[in-house]
């Protein structure tokens, strides 16, 4: 606080001032001081003094997911809150709800508190905004989507692998005019999911540039309307390929409205509730996420305890649960 009060030259207490939002201090003062904070890379420190332990730990890890309403999202947390469990550690939970500002805000709310390592899922362009924190040794594991401008480890999902076993499955039963549903292009593992879907049924001898490819549908509603677009085409597709959970519910309830779910084919990423109780059940190609976060929080606490190995990239396996929905064969 002393070096940034010095570079924006006014008082300490004008800087505590700013720092936390109290009023009376002019907007050309707040606008140094935030510039000098941000040079120096300061945080506020949210009652250090009362969670240091000896050994300098505050015994908290922050872990940032896409929803903490999202299923998978909550696997993941219980996976983390698991480990950190058993190493007497209490965990700091944020939805990233896909915004990249959100992203920055939560990581700066949680380094603000002093915890003693990070569990990430990102969607900022780069995350070489955290070069500062790895370099000073705070423990980085990013889950789901790999860091980008960083180096640092990684627990997910072979994404391209995954949504070529999803098409290969889909091609096996016939198919050939398959549609992809999946998220925002802005999220690394929708593009993973595409690429490898769409290079798989290349392989097969499809031509993939008239397949039906739509991207950008973040939610279960955006999802149920892209898809019945498609089935009312007047060339639809014979099965759906839904690239994350929250896209294959909104293409099970087009699927239903239309009355085509034994008639037109339907594999999804990510297992779904109730998946294997609906008629048919709902094929997937199910991510570990609780293994996911399990590892995440396990790399966390290898850094803690003085691993400095380079940054890991652990694969979680993925299975393809056959229940019905992706066993359904075309139109002779």
């Amino acid at each position: 606080m002393k070096h940034v009060a010095a570079l924006a030259g006014v008082g300490i207490k004008t800087v505590s001032r700013v720092i936390n939002g109290e009023p009376n201090v002019s907007t050309s003062t707040t606008a140094r001081v935030l510039e000098a904070a941000r040079a120096l890379d300061y945080h506020l420190d949210v009652r250090a003094g009362n969670l240091r332990r000896a050994d300098g730990r505050t015994r908290t890890l922050g872990l940032l997911v896409s929803s903490v309403d999202n299923p998978f999202a909550g696997a993941v947390h219980r996976g983390v809150e698991d480990v950190a469990m058993s190493h007497d550690t209490a965990v700091f939970a944020s939805s990233l709800d896909d915004d990249p500002d959100r992203e920055q805000r939560a990581v700066a709310a949680f380094l603000g508190r002093r915890v003693d390592g990070l569990v990430l899922t990102s969607v900022a362009r780069s995350q070489g905004y955290l070069a500062v924190e790895a370099a000073r040794g705070t423990p980085l594991v990013f889950v789901d989507r790999e860091a980008r401008d960083l180096a640092a480890d990684v627990v997910a999902s072979d994404n391209p692998a995954s949504a070529a076993m999803a098409a290969r499955h889909l091609i096996s039963h016939g198919h050939r005019r398959v549609a992809f549903l999946g998220d925002r292009e802005t999220i690394g593992t929708a593009v993973e999911r595409r690429d490898g879907f769409l290079a798989e049924m290349g392989r097969s001898g499809v031509a993939t540039a008239d397949l039906p490819v739509v991207l950008g549908l973040h939610d279960e509603a955006s999802a149920r309307a892209a898809a019945l677009d498609l089935l009312r085409a007047d060339d639809p597709p014979t099965a759906l390929f839904a690239a994350q959970n929250l896209v294959t519910l909104g293409a099970v309830r087009a699927l239903r409205e239309l009355d085509l779910h034994r008639r037109v084919a339907l594999v999804g990423f990510d297992d779904i509730a109730l998946g294997d109780l609906l008629q048919p059940g709902i094929t997937v190609v199910a991510q570990d996420p609780y293994e996911i976060g399990r590892l995440a929080a396990e790399r966390v606490f290898a850094r803690l305890d003085g691993d400095d190995s380079e940054p890991q990239r652990v694969i979680v396996p993925t299975t393809l649960l056959a229940r019905g929905s992706g066993e359904i064969r075309p139109p002779a």
